[in-house]
């Protein structure tokens, strides 16, 4: 087939990616952004996504894994593009070749990148203030940065940051504790003052936490224009949704009352109804638990209910006594205009209180089987 077509798929609106950009710049201002653009730009196509960030002014790009960075060079991206964490050694020479900024914070991975026979390779040095993830602890942070000096002019030391683990809450507490692992990075900061970059801003510290905005901002979540957080979504009202999830009806059917439906029968109808099939299911990225949590579609600016488990391929929905029809419109995410001009919309934020979930986790989870079609606000 000269072209695959299907009736589910999710758009991207990259006027929206764009705009995001623009507001995180005037907000985080004399800082720059820097895109982050890993796991396929959170789901919404790394390379369309750091194209149009770089023109609306991202300065760079973050990635979490060399293949990415290598993926971006190859279509022609030839921007700064920092791997978020220390990789396997045997990555080295495609960093190398490809001209990609490594974290460090071993010297084991150091050794490694100088045995590529890099000249000036920029690396950034990661410091643990308290994620406790990956990074030197801040007391060993001048020995690494020490080692990379002892490899000039192989290695050269571009930037030093670390990384905030509750950023995104308004809670006294961790507000508190963002506030000691800035001081903390700050410490370190006084310890090299060569460095030219320092950064610890990820989405939710650059718009709550201006002491963290530093030289630049690691902006992720935000230039998809989802909020990080139910702690600063008050924040978040300037930022627009860049990915819609949409379908068609494929298959519409009348049942009885006390009929039930889909696997295990879960759902029992109380009256006679209509149902409509939606050709998205699990294996889309649609949780399979959705309908136990009230998951909801919209078609005609209405919204109707999902009903039964969500199928690998499939969900049913409770339309009632409506006319739908095959080839009718669905949202599943985003927004539609009603019959009486209100405009009804399901956030990916939505999905992710009813989950119990972060909205990271569900544009992430839109599988690579739904199309992604890239689309200008104008065009709506």
């Amino acid at each position: 087939m000269s072209a695959v077509i299907r009736w589910a798929w999710a758009e991207i609106d990259l006027d929206a990616i764009a705009h995001n950009i623009g507001v995180l710049r005037d907000r985080v201002a004399p800082a720059s952004v820097w895109a982050v653009v890993k796991a396929d730009g959170y789901g919404h196509g790394a390379l369309g996504v750091a194209r149009t960030a770089l023109a609306a002014g991202a300065e760079g790009l973050c990635v979490a894994l060399v293949q990415e960075g290598v993926e971006l060079r190859r279509a022609g991206i030839d921007a700064p593009i920092l791997v978020l964490s220390e990789q396997p050694p045997e990555t080295a020479p495609h960093i190398v070749e490809h001209r990609l900024t490594p974290t460090v914070y071993r010297r084991q991975f150091v050794e490694a990148l100088v045995d590529q026979g890099p000249s000036g390779l920029p690396v950034h040095l990661k410091v643990d203030t308290g994620m406790q993830r990956v990074g030197v602890h801040p007391h060993a942070a001048t020995s690494i940065a020490a080692a990379v000096a002892q490899q000039s002019p192989a290695l050269r030391l571009a930037g030093l940051y670390t990384h905030l683990a509750v950023a995104d809450s308004d809670d006294p507490e961790m507000i508190e504790f963002t506030e000691r692992q800035l001081a903390s990075f700050e410490r370190v900061v006084e310890q090299l003052p060569d460095v030219t970059i320092t950064h610890a801003a990820n989405s939710a510290a650059a718009l709550a936490h201006s002491a963290s905005r530093r030289d630049m901002v690691r902006a992720g979540i935000a230039i998809y224009g989802i909020s990080p957080g139910d702690g600063v979504d008050h924040l978040c009202d300037d930022l627009r949704p860049a990915m819609e999830v949409r379908a068609r009806v494929s298959f519409v059917k009348q049942v009885r009352s006390g009929s039930r439906i889909s696997y295990g029968l879960r759902h029992r109808f109380e009256r006679d109804t209509t149902v409509a099939t939606i050709p998205i299911g699990y294996a889309d990225g649609v949780p399979r638990r959705l309908s136990a949590v009230g998951g909801e579609v919209l078609i005609g600016g209405r919204r109707y209910p999902i009903v039964g488990v969500v199928t690998m391929d499939q969900i049913m929905v409770d339309v009632g006594d409506v006319d739908v029809r095959v080839g009718d419109d669905v949202t599943l995410i985003g927004e539609q205009t009603a019959p009486s001009g209100d405009v009804e919309r399901i956030r990916v934020e939505d999905w992710a209180h009813a989950l119990d979930t972060i909205g990271y986790e569900i544009v992430c989870g839109i599988s690579r089987r739904v199309p992604r079609v890239p689309r200008r606000s104008i065009d709506r």
